[in-house]
């Protein structure tokens, strides 16, 4: 579905719900991370890139002091609240994402008054590909916009995130919410998480393609493992007597094995290497350099897998398959992406050869685990914005 379709059927829905056209409408990307995982709260360094799927909004302002929104998909459960700000938690749990968006705009002295919404995603939900904060960035987008004033991209991504710690419960870095709000068309973002500083890395070249795949098997980071992997980085840093593991080097780490949990040196030992890999990884993009990025992406899964323990049989699978092809068939580097436990892989590949190790990939997989994957190919998208209706 093209943005254009997409907004033509949620305009055509929120007209029937709401008996009136919209107003107002913001649009927000996915993201998928080319490569540094769980390196964003260790104050480190990624490098992701928006993606062509996106979270949209239509509101019209209404006369009460409610917002009222739906959601296609998800039409037996919308979330309706008072504007307040004394908002808390509640049902549907998808809701929260709104809540929380609403009472960060709040304590920032934006108000957007009470409005009607809709909602419509093509991002695919427990992916890995950061569905959560387009939603919130689209919401805050619109919010901005209803209130007649300007969030920067720093600004709204800090919120978004807050709002998915306070509401959602999830202790996320700062790059789905800061890549959503501040991609640039045509670039990669290399994102330095302890200043919210950003170096935008052009992706000019139009023989390489960015290759998702979707395991199709879910993910469920506000469970337990999230907050663990980070508290156990939290740990490692403070047994080196450094602020964050950005701090802290191989060298360091080695001499302190000894004396840490080998859990707790595990996790620290992929985060350390991950956000050198990724500040490398981002110069070698810039040179057109694929075969080299690609090692650092393989290296980046095999210590995820190893060391960080947050993928999947299924992951590894699929990184192994598209390294099987190889560079004689068209495939530079492969790894997961996302916080783990299930969701997506990304590719870096020839374009010409894209659908062709795209369907020896998917037939595979299915072939060897009952699973039906998904797959598309995507150059990088541009950043949140308001839709002229």
């Amino acid at each position: 579905m093209t943005l254009q379709e997409q907004l033509a059927q949620l305009r055509d829905t929120f007209t029937k719900q709401y008996g009136c056209q919209p107003t107002h409408g913001a649009f927000a990307p996915g993201r998928v991370n080319l490569i540094g995982e769980h390196t964003d709260y260790n104050d480190g360094f990624v490098c992701p890139i928006a993606i062509e799927r996106q979270t949209m909004i239509l509101a019209k302002p209404n006369a009460t002091n409610t917002i009222n929104v739906y959601s296609i998909g998800m039409e037996d459960h919308p979330t309706s609240f008072q504007i307040s700000e004394n908002l808390s938690q509640g049902e549907p749990q998808w809701g929260n994402y709104v809540k929380g968006v609403i009472y960060g705009c709040l304590k920032q002295g934006i108000n957007p008054g009470g409005f009607d919404a809709y909602i419509s995603s093509t991002v695919p939900l427990g992916s890995g590909l950061s569905s959560s904060a387009a939603l919130e960035v689209a919401v805050a987008t619109l919010a901005a916009d209803m209130a007649g004033q300007q969030l920067d991209v720093t600004d709204k991504a800090l919120l978004c995130q807050k709002a998915e710690h306070d509401f959602a419960n999830m202790p996320c870095g700062i790059m789905d919410q800061y890549i959503s709000a501040g991609a640039i068309k045509g670039c990669a973002m290399l994102l330095d998480c302890q200043t919210n500083t950003p170096k935008h890395v052009k992706l000019a070249d139009p023989s390489v393609s960015v290759l998702i795949i979707n395991s199709n098997v879910k993910h469920q980071l506000s469970g337990s493992e999230y907050p663990q992997r980070r508290e156990q980085c939290e740990t490692a840093a403070k047994h080196l007597g450094v602020k964050s593991l950005r701090h802290a080097t191989l060298q360091q780490l080695q001499a302190a094995k000894d004396n840490m949990e080998s859990v707790v040196y595990k996790r620290a030992l992929h985060v350390i290497g991950e956000i050198k890999r990724t500040a490398q990884a981002a110069k070698l993009m810039e040179q057109n350099a694929w075969e080299q990025v690609g090692k650092h992406m393989y290296d980046s899964h095999q210590t995820l897998s190893r060391d960080f323990e947050v993928s999947t049989n299924e992951l590894d699978l699929l990184v192994e398959l598209a390294k099987e092809m190889g560079l004689s068939g068209g495939v530079f580097g492969s790894r997961m992406t996302g916080g783990g436990f299930g969701g997506c892989t990304v590719s870096l590949v020839k374009s010409d050869k894209a659908q062709q190790i795209s369907d020896h990939i998917c037939k595979a997989y299915q072939r060897q685990t009952a699973i039906k994957p998904t797959a598309f190919v995507t150059r990088p998208a541009q950043g949140a914005h308001t839709l002229s209706l």
